[in-house]
């Protein structure tokens, strides 16, 4: 933990966990407040969660949470008011500490001397010039006043950001790029399917962000609060602002647990886990060994969803296991889908039907997950009727993989950067942005139509290099993504079915069919997984060598 002290009554950090209350406690503090929402991140823990470890302790905790870089006035009231209540020392966080730190200055905005604050402040490491820019600017950001410039600032720092900003390098060594992130930890997230089902340690697949960082790339780790567009600015938590010539935006997307009535409470407890969290990857491999008999859910929100065969491949693994270990016959697997199909990419339905038959999967299309009560182990579901009504049904378990619906980061979806359902606009092809030129967009956060994989931005990076580039005259015309993505379902371990296609379901093979028929089961298929696509990611696309991703040029 990285606590620092801003007064004899208040310390903020930046995100704790459920393990670091025993010494918070043992430090004196004796409340807590909370000022990050839910879901921001895939390694963070609930609100929930923290709180039963707090009460544990004889912590109490409060939650008061802003989006990043929107901590408003009436926020900075609130959070004074807090303070003013809870017992004493307080400890306040947030994912960086920024906003916690904000919310105290806006609270003492009117107690408190200008420099003084902003003393406080650098003291405890945290910049506020651009907090009280706004306070003498009437609660207004002046985005004249940038605190930094570059040529190309790259919105996220993920696999998409990375690797389109190792692919810029690659054709234009020297160019001044800088790169927004907030997270001090990157994830190889494809690698989560294989750590539920103890092929892989969760540790394998987390590096810490200064590590992948291409050389000579500017690292500002701060959360994007706003979009100024027509004055090529971003506004930075804590007020800032970041001037650029061309952006590109790859923040990723955002897991809505509290779509999900009760599930943010009993996440990594009472049978309900999740690989799309890094910490409840190893619970899931831990349940599966556990499980004997009884009922296992694997739950699939609507479209769209960051890789839309996890689920499933859960599935199929934990199943498996079952089978080796004898127990499979004693256990009720069900799939309950909110969609009307197995696999969006009918090619491959055949060869995943012969594994739902062999395990005994009952599959249930049309049911959507809406609430969770982890003590009593009951599942609810919304059942779509076929006159389009719907029904409520409710599900016994002793296993729930639950996935959450999934949309666009909030400072996106309220930007002049979305479109109407939040995503940003822009082509299919050229992944520019179809109002503001000079902005590209990758990753899961555009609204084109391809799956949501690791595999989809590969092949973007090249594209959105290339075409970056072109506005600035260091190449010459245009090239297009066509839709790539992949998905290699773990069907059983040691064999996967490896689907591959583009835009409408087109598929698209990489390999010659005699070594690697994606429509079947392959063992080679799964070797590729297992042992040669995590270095490729981690030395090859975030490095800029872009082997079997060099995009065609059509102008």
């Amino acid at each position: 933990m990285d606590i620092q002290c801003l007064t004899a009554d208040l310390s903020v950090a930046p995100q704790i966990l459920a393990r670091d209350m025993p010494a918070i406690a043992q430090a004196g503090f004796r409340a807590l407040l909370c000022n990050r929402p839910d879901g921001e991140a895939p390694d963070q823990p609930g609100y929930a969660e923290l709180e039963r470890a707090a009460a544990e302790h004889g912590l109490q905790m409060r939650y008061l949470p802003a989006e990043s870089g929107k901590v408003s006035d009436a926020q900075g009231v609130a959070f004074g008011q807090q303070l003013a209540a809870l017992p004493k020392p307080v400890l306040a966080f947030c994912r960086t500490g920024m906003r916690s730190t904000t919310m105290w200055a806006l609270s003492q905005a009117d107690r408190m001397p200008l420099p003084q604050i902003i003393d406080t402040a650098a003291k405890a490491g945290y910049d506020l010039q651009g907090v009280v820019r706004r306070i003498v600017n009437g609660g207004k950001t002046p985005v004249e006043v940038a605190d930094a410039s570059h040529a190309v600032v790259i919105v996220g720092g993920g696999a998409a950001g990375i690797a389109v900003a190792s692919s810029l390098l690659a054709r234009s060594p020297g160019l001044d790029i800088a790169i927004l992130d907030p997270a001090p930890v990157h994830y190889y997230q494809p690698g989560w399917t294989m750590v539920g089902a103890g092929v892989f340690d969760a540790a394998t697949t987390a590096r810490t962000m200064a590590s992948v960082l291409p050389r000579g790339v500017q690292w500002l780790p701060a959360a994007v609060a706003a979009f100024e567009p027509e004055r090529n600015a971003v506004i930075l938590d804590g007020c800032r602002v970041v001037k650029y010539e061309q952006l590109v935006v790859c923040p990723g997307l955002k897991l809505d647990w509290h779509a999900v009535e009760g599930l943010p409470e009993t996440l990594g407890r009472n049978g309900v886990t999740s690989n799309y969290r890094y910490d409840l990857a190893p619970y899931t491999w831990q349940l599966v060994q556990q499980l004997k008999g009884g009922r296992a859910i694997f739950s699939q929100p609507p479209m769209p969803i960051k890789c839309a065969g996890a689920p499933q491949k859960a599935m199929y693994l934990s199943a498996d296991h079952w089978r080796r270990t004898g127990v499979l016959g004693a256990i009720d697997i069900q799939f309950c889908n909110a969609g009307a199909v197995l696999f969006g990419v009918a090619d491959y339905v055949p060869a995943l039907m012969k594994y739902v038959q062999a395990y005994g999967i009952h599959l249930n299309f049309g049911q959507t997950l809406v609430s969770v009560d982890g003590p009593a182990r009951q599942a609810v579901f919304k059942v779509a009727q076929p006159d389009g009504s719907h029904q409520q049904v409710t599900h016994a378990f002793d296993m729930l993989h639950a996935v959450p619906p999934q949309k666009a980061p909030d400072f996106i979806r309220v930007s002049p950067l979305a479109d109407v359902a939040g995503w940003v606009d822009i082509d299919p092809g050229t992944l520019q942005h179809k109002r503001f030129a000079n902005i590209f967009a990758l990753g899961d956060v555009g609204n084109t139509t391809n799956a949501k994989t690791a595999a989809a931005a590969r092949k973007q990076a090249p594209v959105v290099a290339h075409n970056l580039l072109a506005q600035r005259g260091v190449t010459r015309g245009e090239v297009k993504y066509d839709g790539y993505g992949s998905c290699p379902l773990t069907v059983e371990r040691g064999k996967i079915v490896l689907a591959e296609f583009t835009y409408g379901g087109k598929v698209a093979p990489s390999f010659p069919k005699w070594l690697i028929d994606g429509t079947q089961p392959s063992a080679l298929a799964w070797y590729l997984k297992e042992r040669i696509l995590p270095p490729l990611y981690w030395d090859g696309m975030l490095k800029g060598r872009e082997w079997m991703a060099q995009p065609d040029r059509v102008a």
